[in-house]
C-alpha cells in the first residue's frame, strides 16, 4: 500500500509542477514591456508597468524567472496583489475559511443524501421510490444553483421569516456559533441538493452492478443477512467510483464556489476570484489558480488512501 501511495505522491508533484509551468508560461513568456503591461492592467499608468518590470525581474532571461518563480512557490510565496498591495497568501488565507466551511459542510450533507437515496433506489429498482427518487434527482439536475439559491432567500426572509436563517458574509463559528449555522445553513442546502442529485444516480448504478457480482451471490447462498449483503458487502465495494467523484468535487469546489458565494454574500475563494478578474490583479488569479490545482491533487490522493480501506486489491497491490 505504502509504494501505491508513494506513486500518488510523485504523480500529484508532477502535476503541480506542470500547472505551475503552464501559468508561468502562459503569464510570464513573451517582450518584458508587454508582460509586465498585463500584469498591471490596460489602465496602469506607465511608472506602476515600469515598477512591476524592475520588481518581477522581467528583463531577466526567461530561464532565470522561471526558476525564481519555482523558488517563490516552494517558500509559500504567490506574490503580492497590484490592487491592495498585500500577499497573495494573505489573501488566500483570509478567504479560504468560508469556502472550506462550506465545501465541507455542504459535502457531509450531499453524501448523506446521495449515498442514502443511491441504495435505496437500488435494493427495489423499477419500484414507486425509485422511480420518484428518479424524478427528483432528475430536478435536482436541471435546477440551477443561482435559481434554488435566490428561491431560498426568498423563503427564508419573506414567507418564512422566524426560521433565523439569513444571507450574509462569513462569520467565524469560533466567534459566534449561532450567526455562524444562521448564514451558512441555506448555502448549504443549496450546494448539497444540487451535487446530492448525482450521487443518488452514481450510486444507484454501482449498487446495482455490485449486487450482481458473484461474491454477493456467495454471501446470500452462505445465509447473510439481507442487510450485512447490502451494506457490509455491497456499499463498500459500490463505493469505489462514488469516493472517486467526490474527491473530485471536492477538490474543484475548494478552488472556489463562485455561483454559491455570490448567491448568498459568503466571503470565500470564489467571491476574491471574481473581484481579482474584475479587477485584472493577475498576481492573485495566478495564486488562486495554483492553489486550486493543489487542492484538486490533495483530494485525488485522499480518495486513493481510502481506496486502501474500502478494496483489498489496493493494499494488495
Amino acid at each position: 500500500m505504502w509504494r501505491f501511495l508513494i506513486r500518488r505522491i510523485v504523480f500529484g508533484i508532477v502535476v503541480l509542477w506542470l500547472v505551475a509551468t503552464t501559468v508561468f508560461l502562459l503569464f510570464f513568456a513573451g517582450p518584458a514591456d508587454s508582460v509586465a503591461r498585463r500584469l498591471a492592467g490596460p489602465r496602469a499608468p506607465i511608472e506602476v508597468v515600469d515598477q512591476i518590470k524592475d520588481t518581477l525581474g522581467l528583463d531577466r532571461p526567461l530561464f532565470t524567472q522561471y526558476l525564481g518563480f519555482l523558488g517563490n512557490l516552494l517558500r509559500g510565496d504567490l506574490g503580492t496583489s497590484f490592487i491592495s498591495q498585500t500577499p497573495v497568501s494573505t489573501l488566500i488565507l483570509q478567504s479560504l475559511p468560508g469556502t472550506l466551511w462550506l465545501v465541507f459542510g455542504a459535502a457531509v450533507l450531499w453524501m448523506i443524501m446521495g449515498v442514502g437515496g443511491g441504495v435505496v433506489s437500488a435494493t427495489k429498482p423499477r419500484s414507486l421510490r425509485d422511480r420518484t427518487l428518479t424524478v427528483l434527482v432528475l430536478a435536482g439536475i436541471s435546477l440551477p444553483t443561482f435559481v434554488l439559491g435566490i428561491l431560498m432567500i426568498y423563503l427564508a426572509l419573506s414567507v418564512f421569516p422566524g426560521t433565523g436563517l439569513q444571507p450574509g458574509p462569513y462569520i467565524s463559528p469560533f466567534i459566534d456559533v449561532g450567526a455562524f449555522l444562521s448564514t451558512m445553513v441555506m448555502p448549504w442546502i443549496c450546494l448539497a441538493v444540487v451535487q446530492a442529485a448525482v450521487y443518488v444516480r452514481l450510486t444507484r448504478g454501482s449498487m446495482l452492478d455490485t449486487m450482481g457480482e458473484d461474491f454477493i451471490r456467495t454471501a446470500r447462498a452462505k445465509g447473510v443477512p439481507e442487510r450485512s449483503v447490502t451494506y457490509r458487502h455491497g456499499l463498500r465495494a459500490a463505493l469505489t467510483p462514488v469516493i472517486t467523484q467526490f474527491g473530485v468535487d471536492v477538490g474543484t469546489l475548494l478552488g472556489g464556489v463562485v455561483v454559491t458565494e455570490s448567491v448568498f454574500g459568503l466571503q470565500g475563494i470564489g467571491q476574491l476570484m471574481i473581484r481579482s478578474v474584475r479587477d485584472g490583479d493577475l498576481p492573485v488569479i495566478i495564486g488562486a489558480a495554483i492553489m486550486a490545482a493543489a487542492f484538486i491533487v490533495i483530494a485525488n490522493i485522499l480518495v486513493d488512501v481510502a481506496y486502501s480501506f474500502l478494496d483489498p486489491r489496493v493494499r494488495l497491490a
